[in-house]
């Protein structure tokens, strides 16, 4: 009984880099352009003098510096801070910061601070490593507080662990240089293991947003220019006229919890030919779309009427000092009129008190990295109906923490009366339960055109966990959509599902104008023989197949990448090159269960289960309460005839709440095979009280109950399963011979 896992990936690239050129006064000559180049900020100031300045005074400007006496914000006066079992100390050598703290291998060493990283609310610094690794150190400075803080207070994080500060987690190449400097080449070479990345300016400089500057300078400098021949955006990727989508996008390539696809990303382009934006699901976010873990603003913005009205970051944020355009409530006046909103009869709450700022009710905040206050950008209305209902968090009783939601909900109605107006929530939340309820509402949000287009790709990546025999259609149904993310998450939906229903429509998809969709779909077909592709896409599937393999070599330097590469490698039957992969992310990262999983199901593959059993054990240790890791280690207990181990292994997969169905099938296959028949049935109700229509599990059923010379229950089960599967040819000679 050999097991198969799967895994969703995410996975970081960065820029290219080129060249710098001064900019003057301009000069009269025709506009030669050989290649666009950086040019960096400095070339900028002469023109652009104000909006330079207020840079110069920007977290942009300040998001990393060389350290200095006039960068470092910390008290590297022999400061000591003792966190979480270690102990550090901040001083200063020979005109260098250095900090003293605990290594890669568990003992204190001194280390250079070559960086600073950020400047406020917090202040991080960076170390250089020989391999040309920078690591960003979780031990920080509080600029608001004047003190140093460990921001994983109460955690110990040992030596080797991802999230350990000189971990995979913490490393400023993968996870940090193409959002803090401008122009990012990683430099990553997968064999030695090794970085040489490059940028063109330290900082986020102009040219970061605006694209590289040398044809808008030649333009200026040109004929053209002085003749009065003017260019739409003289030739700028980004400028006043680029509109809200281009705008959005160019802020959402760092301000997005996203997955890079490219090293070579620019303003200006289709968001998925380089970008893959979280999603607005319960993995990362509430379940209603709000934000939970360190989402930033990309998604949640995409939710919100704000952006879907054609509100843009710049109507509200000052784009080059970075600050807000005016204070509190006034803001928001500037569109939804103070006479209306601006008073306790909206507010609820006393004119300048806390609770009548807008901010406070409609973009409820939360702290990440120990100081950082951070505001959801969804806009929506506060719901303590649908915390009353769900469970979800709701922005009144983030303040009124001493009083029920069922007091909020009862407040909102008496003050505005009747019931809140309907928001995708609504369905959204029970959708994400992925129970036997889940599909109606699933479906509602995914045909109603006003649902965003965020929050259906989310719906995709729901319904293609159901475990219902019309998710193939539907998935397919939207391989067409408009939203190049939708296609893409139908493509990812479709991994698991028959080829004969997917071929002939994935098949075009492998010229899609999209890059992510090129690569899904070419990601689909490595599934299947290659001398399955369709003749028609063959040149096609050779091509899209090189972005895949590209993308997936271009992020091996992280964990998860690795097992991307190990997965990728698995399925074109390389063993050898997925196990080494495998191991590369485990060395990386010691506590990435899924890796551990994945090698263990390769090992198993490879006939090696004791070692195989060895590493799901250690998985087991690392994620005590995944019903998976139970669920795979009772299949690898099946193969390897140890049966008591694999029933203990089942009912603790089950006793830990999965609601994965082949859990439930397996189970109830061995208990028959080991003549434990009182317990069959009652596993496989079990499993349709989850999944009523699930065919594998009315089909099993109705087997057990005719072995069992139940014939009445036997004739009731398969009228359920003709009714739900009946032109299913699976099921079709067990109908006939019960004559149904």
């Amino acid at each position: 009984m050999k097991f198969r896992v799967f895994i969703g990936l995410i996975i970081f690239t960065v820029l290219a880099v080129l060249g710098v050129e001064q900019c003057k006064s301009p000069e009269n000559k025709p506009v030669v352009v050989e290649k666009n180049e950086y040019t960096g900020s400095a070339s900028c100031e002469s023109c652009h003098r104000q909006e330079h300045k207020e840079w110069m005074g920007s977290h942009h400007y300040k998001a990393m510096l060389p350290a200095s006496d006039s960068t470092v914000e910390g008290d590297f006066n022999n400061a000591t801070l003792n966190a979480d079992g270690v102990h550090s100390l901040f001083f200063r050598r020979d005109g260098k910061f250095f900090i003293n703290t605990e290594g890669d291998d568990g003992k204190n060493h001194d280390y250079e601070v070559k960086y600073t990283f950020g400047y406020t609310p917090l202040q991080q610094y960076l170390i250089e490593f020989p391999d040309g690794r920078m690591q960003a150190t979780r031990v920080s400075w509080d600029t608001q507080k004047k003190r140093w803080f460990h921001q994983y207070a109460g955690q110990k994080i040992p030596s080797g662990d991802w999230l350990h500060w000189t971990g995979n987690g913490q490393n400023w190449n993968t996870m940090c240089a193409s959002c803090h400097s401008t122009n990012v080449q990683k430099g990553y070479d997968t064999q030695s293991d090794k970085y040489k990345t490059t940028f063109n300016e330290v900082n986020v400089s102009c040219e970061s947003c605006h694209g590289p500057g040398k044809e808008h300078i030649d333009y200026i400098k040109g004929t053209d220019y002085t003749a009065g021949k003017k260019i739409k955006g003289s030739l700028l990727h980004l400028s006043k006229e680029s509109g809200q989508l281009l705008q959005v996008n160019t802020c959402g390539y760092c301000h997005a919890r996203r997955s890079d696809i490219t090293g070579s990303v620019l303003p200006g382009k289709e968001f998925l030919d380089d970008i893959i934006p979280e999603l607005p699901t319960n993995t990362f976010f509430f379940a209603d779309g709000q934000m939970k873990e360190e989402d930033f603003n990309y998604t949640s913005f995409l939710q919100s009427k704000m952006f879907h009205h054609g509100v843009e970051c710049s109507n509200c944020h000052s784009p080059h000092s970075g600050k807000l355009k005016l204070e509190g409530n006034v803001l928001c006046g500037l569109c939804h009129g103070a006479s209306t909103y601006n008073v306790p009869a909206h507010t609820m709450h006393a004119e300048n008190s806390t609770g009548s700022f807008c901010v406070n009710c409609h973009m409820p905040s939360r702290v990440y990295m120990g100081v950082d206050l951070r505001h959801d950008h969804s806009f929506r209305i506060p719901r303590p109906d649908l915390t009353v209902k769900y469970g979800v968090p709701n922005t009144c009783n983030s303040c009124h923490q001493n009083k029920t939601a069922a007091w909020a909900e009862e407040a909102i109605r008496k003050n505005y009366g009747g019931n809140s107006k309907y928001h995708f929530a609504e369905d959204l939340v029970p959708g994400s339960k992925l129970d036997a309820g889940s599909e109606p509402h699933l479906n509602k949000l995914l045909e109603d055109t006003a649902t965003p287009d965020i929050v259906r790709a989310a719906v995709v990546d729901y319904i293609s966990r159901l475990e219902t025999n019309r998710v193939p259609a539907i998935l397919i149904a939207h391989l067409q959509d408009s939203s190049a993310d939708i296609r893409f998450r139908s493509l990812k939906g479709l991994m698991n599902e028959d080829p004969a229903l997917w071929i002939n429509a994935a098949a075009p998809l492998l010229l899609d104008p999209v890059r992510a969709v090129r690569i899904a779909a070419a990601e689909l077909f490595t599934t299947i023989p290659a001398n399955q592709v369709p003749n028609t896409y063959y040149t096609a599937f050779n091509s899209s197949k090189a972005e895949l393999e590209t993308y997936i070599v271009y992020q091996t330097d992280f964990a998860v990448g690795n097992v991307q590469a190990a997965d990728y490698y698995r399925r074109l039957n390389d063993p050898g090159a997925a196990e080494k992969y495998y191991r590369r992310a485990l060395a990386k990262d010691n506590q990435l269960t899924i890796a551990r999983v994945n090698l263990a199901s390769t090992l198993n593959a490879s006939g090696k289960n004791e070692e195989a059993l060895q590493q799901l054990l250690a998985a087991q240790k690392t994620e005590p309460k995944s019903d998976h890791i139970y669920y795979t280690l009772a299949l690898l207990y099946v193969e390897m005839k140890e049966t008591a181990q694999a029933v203990k292994a089942f009912q603790k997969a089950i006793s830990l709440g999965t609601r994965n169905i082949r859990v439930f099938y397996n189970y109830g296959l061995l208990l028959q095979q080991s003549g434990r028949n009182a317990e069959v049935e009652n596993i496989f109700l079990q499993a349709l009280k989850i999944e009523p229509e699930n065919g594998d599990i009315l089909y099993a059923l109705t087997v057990f109950y005719i072995q069992q010379k139940n014939n009445a229950k036997a004739t009731e089960t398969a009228l359920k399963l003709k009714q739900f599967h009946g032109d299913d040819p699976n099921y079709r000679q067990l109908l006939q011979q019960m004559r149904l």
